[in-house]
Formats: C-alpha cells, sequence, structure tokens
C-alpha cells in the first residue's frame, strides 16, 4: 500500500488555513493541522477530510507557548516524515502606528514572527529530504498599514526570514515560498460594515474579495512538483490591488 505524503497546517481549523488543509488532502496529502482558540472549527475541518479518504488530525498548539509547540516534536504523526509545511498561524489586532505600544508589537511579534520560525525549529529534524514549505505572509509587509502597524511588522519579518531559510535549506533540496494574500473572505474582514466591504471591493482592480479557496489553489501549486524550480518568492494574489 501506498504511504500518503504528511503535511503540517498550523491555523489549519479556519479561514484560509481551513481551506488549505482540505485542498491538500484533496491532493493526496495526510493532514496534520493545529488549532488554538477553538476545537469545534477544526473537527468539522478534520471530519470533512476522513469523509474524503484522507486522514486528518487536530492538535491544540498555542505558537506562542513553547512548551506547547514543543510537544508537536515528540507527536505520534512525527513518527512518519512530514512532507510539506505550511505556516498559516497569526494574529491581527489593528494597532495603528502612531499609537503602537512595545506591548502590541511584541506580542504581534510572538506569535506571528516567533512562533512561525519556533514550529519550524521543532518540526525541522522531522522533515523529508524534498520537503516543500508555504509561510503565509501578508501584501502589508511590503505596503504597510497605517491601522495594523505591527501586523505588518510581523509579517515583513516573517517574509524576509522565509527568503533566508529559501537560500539555506536549497542545497538539501527544500524549498520555502511566501503567499501573500490581500483582501481575503474571512474573519477578518467579517466585522465589514457594507460601506467598508463595497470600498474594498472598489479598491481591487479585479473588482471582488478574494476567497479562502482561491488562496488554498496557490499553497497546492507551490507545494507541487508543478512549482519544483520556485523557492524564495513571494506570491502576490490581491486582484491587483498592490503591484510590488
Amino acid at each position: 500500500m501506498t504511504t500518503r505524503p504528511v503535511v503540517l497546517v498550523t491555523g489549519g481549523g479556519r479561514g484560509i488555513g481551513a481551506a488549505i488543509s482540505r485542498r491538500l488532502a484533496n491532493d493526496g496529502y495526510d493532514v496534520l493541522l493545529t488549532y488554538n482558540t477553538s476545537s469545534k472549527p477544526a473537527e468539522m475541518v478534520v471530519d470533512a477530510i476522513r469523509t474524503s479518504g484522507a486522514d486528518a488530525l487536530a492538535v491544540k498548539v498555542d505558537c506562542t507557548d513553547d512548551g506547547e509547540v514543543g510537544l508537536l516534536g515528540i507527536h505520534p504523526w512525527m513518527n512518519r516524515k512530514i512532507d510539506a509545511l505550511v505556516l498559516n498561524h497569526g494574529r491581527y489586532d489593528r494597532v495603528s502606528a502612531d499609537d503602537m505600544e512595545l506591548a502590541d508589537l511584541r506580542r504581534t511579534m510572538k506569535a506571528n514572527f516567533e512562533g512561525a520560525v519556533n514550529v519550524f525549529k521543532v518540526i525541522q529534524p522531522h522533515l523529508s529530504p524534498n520537503a516543500s514549505m508555504v509561510v503565509i505572509g501578508s501584501q502589508l509587509a511590503t505596503r504597510g498599514s497605517p491601522h495594523g502597524a505591527d501586523y505588518a511588522a510581523s509579517k515583513a519579518a516573517l517574509s524576509t526570514w522565509a527568503r533566508s531559510l529559501a537560500l539555506a535549506v536549497g542545497p538539501e533540496g527544500k524549498r520555502v515560498n511566501v503567499l501573500a494574500p490581500g483582501y481575503v473572505d474571512t474573519d477578518i474582514l467579517a466585522g465589514d460594515s457594507k460601506e467598508k466591504r463595497e470600498q474594498r471591493i472598489e479598491e481591487v482592480p479585479l473588482k471582488r474579495i478574494g476567497t479562502s479557496d482561491e488562496m488554498a489553489s496557490i499553497v497546492s501549486f507551490l507545494l507541487s512538483d508543478d512549482a519544483a524550480y520556485i523557492t524564495g518568492a513571494v506570491l502576490h494574489a490581491n486582484g491587483g490591488l498592490y503591484l510590488p
């Protein structure tokens, strides 16, 4: 019997992460996904994946907690090699640049940047020789944000680290790429008024908000053999909202 490859998706129970988990299961992966605050959405994703014929498991991991991240390294799934890693977890507190305190920055950097690096370090010994990795960044990493300065800074650090990592692990046969979404229809936009949503749509040259499934398709491509010669790239998916 052929063993299915394994992917670890952090923050894989909601939004873009949930879509990535489902898509990669359809691509042939068994999916180990993490969640932090709520198990129910994650378990729903797991149930859907198992119904499709793949294996999946949701585990609680607070990526700001070194102990919880460390437990990933001894999880029974680590007895199998990890063939793909998607670092998708994060927080977005909407802190303006002029009001941002060091505590705001440290909290967001701990989750979005340090947490991602920590997960990689724990998983690194379990990666297969030709493993591929996708980091979920943001257009704000290069565009900046007056109302999300801490988030933008954390995603900029994450993106630069990912590109540096691509240079370091490339000789081993491993690939690292960054997906930088624009406006995507997730919980982050759920609180928008009708007027704010219409404003966002008007800003986008394609005149619509992106979907989580579209982001998942890009991750699927970046992990696939079709992208075998792509590493260290930052792929912007924003409908033309921002052209770096």
